[in-house]
């Protein structure tokens, strides 16, 4: 099954899709700003064409849900009103972190990093989505 992962920012959108098989994740763009981020996450949805979404779920570090954590959920509410596929959550604690170690090593000066973060971060959130799924069904 094709999921594409979204995750959320004030600033900043990540997007990453995989396979059909849940084999690989890849990155596949960042989203600037929160003007029109519907319609541009539709295109990516057309684009792609997931079966379901994922949403990184930015709980606290005790595992509990604060005000951004509402957001994604208010926002995946409102999209899932104009894109009718199911909705997931992955907890995302770390992923940002995760992604930065990853750049580290890359490189790149801070500004290209920082465009590519986002988007590099949705993909280890559904790396997590993915394995949690395979390991159910174990």
């Amino acid at each position: 099954m094709r999921f594409l992962c979204i995750d959320l920012g004030d600033k900043r959108t990540g997007l990453a899709v995989c396979d059909d098989a849940e084999i690989i994740a890849s990155p596949i763009g960042v989203i600037e700003g929160r003007g029109d981020l519907y319609n541009k996450i539709a295109e990516a949805v057309k684009q792609y064409q997931p079966q379901a979404l994922v949403f990184g779920l930015p709980l606290n570090m005790d595992g509990s849900e604060g005000d951004m954590a509402q957001a994604v959920r208010k926002f995946a509410a409102q999209l899932a009103e104009k894109i009718e596929l199911p909705l997931f959550f992955q907890d995302e604690r770390l992923s940002s972190f995760t992604a930065q170690g990853r750049l580290s090593q890359t490189g790149l000066t801070h500004k290209k990093k920082k465009g590519k973060i986002d988007a590099i971060a949705a993909a280890e959130i559904l790396k997590e989505f993915i394995a949690s799924r395979k390991d159910k069904l174990l």
